[in-house]
């Protein structure tokens, strides 16, 4: 009988396991998306892209969405290289940066390596395509569709309200 019973605590146990790695993991997203986002209108500016960038980086992390604008891979390479979180020579993604990233925006040693090892993989899957913009849109897509597979893709009205409120306070 006492063996009955802990199956079901057990079962509990690891729900609410799995529900807070979840939940932990897609606050991090969360706030790396924050992060990221900071360096739009910078970027948006620098390469002289138009709003439809703004347009498509709100509907990044919407899966139904179509990420086809070879233009946000541009501005997703940019924004990187503000945060300093790619080797410009060779446009590929700074491994020991981009953990660092992901650990200053709550993620454990863990979290982190998995998240760059996302990256990786999806740089590895595109690493033929010449054309560095269209290659970064590649692994955007990649990483984006590899986060839903989690279920750790963060709510962007909720990110983009929290900007908002930020630059309003500044």
């Amino acid at each position: 009988m006492a063996a009955a019973l802990r199956w079901p605590l057990v079962v509990c146990v690891l729900g609410l396991f799995c529900f807070q790695t979840i939940h932990s993991s897609q606050e991090v997203l969360h706030k790396m998306t924050a992060s990221f986002s900071k360096t739009v209108e910078q970027c948006k500016n620098e390469l002289n892209v138009g709003d439809n960038i703004l347009q498509d980086l709100y509907n990044f992390w919407k899966e139904e969405y179509q990420l086809i604008n070879r233009e946000l891979g541009c501005v997703i390479m940019c924004m990187a290289a503000k945060l300093d979180l790619i080797q410009v020579d060779e446009y590929k993604m700074h491994h020991a940066n981009a953990h660092d990233f992901a650990k200053q925006h709550g993620a454990d040693d863990e979290l982190a390596k998995q998240l760059v090892t996302m990256i990786h993989d999806c740089e590895k899957q595109y690493a033929d395509n010449s054309d560095h913009c269209a290659r970064t849109l590649d692994v955007a897509k990649c990483f984006r569709t590899k986060i839903h597979g989690l279920k750790w893709a963060p709510d962007m009205e909720v990110v983009l309200e929290e900007i908002m409120a930020e630059a309003s306070s500044s």
